[in-house]
């Protein structure tokens, strides 16, 4: 049976791979949107530091007021959720969900809001 399932042409036995784990993670727009944000924040002296997480479920972009607290914010990518209360969720420097949304522009929103207290304050 050359050719078929498990070989290839030369009559050996074909060993698959296996797939490897699905990795979720940001689009060079998404990147680039919380990027920016993440830009003018330094720039008002609110955060200082940033890491980002991938993983098969989430992707999770934190950002810090110093490197050695929790982060202040945590945007949170959870494509599993797209069509339930929306795959991206904004926590709090608690762990607190601040908000969730289907827009990642509506997520961010609360930042942005802040980032205008600090900048006209």
């Amino acid at each position: 049976m050359l050719g078929g399932a498990g070989h290839n042409g030369s009559g050996a036995t074909v060993v698959p791979f296996p797939h490897p784990a699905l990795q979720i993670g940001f689009d060079r727009l998404e990147l680039a949107r919380i990027l920016d944000l993440y830009g003018r924040m330094v720039a008002a002296g609110e955060w200082r530091d940033y890491a980002m997480d991938f993983g098969k479920d989430a992707a999770a972009f934190s950002a810090f007021r110093r490197a050695a607290e929790r982060p202040q914010a945590r945007i949170e990518k959870r494509p599993a959720l797209r069509n339930r209360q929306g795959m991206w969720t904004l926590f709090g420097e608690a762990g607190q969900i601040l908000k969730r949304g289907h827009e990642l522009a509506g997520v961010l929103f609360p930042l942005e809001r802040r980032l205008l207290k600090v900048v006209e304050g």
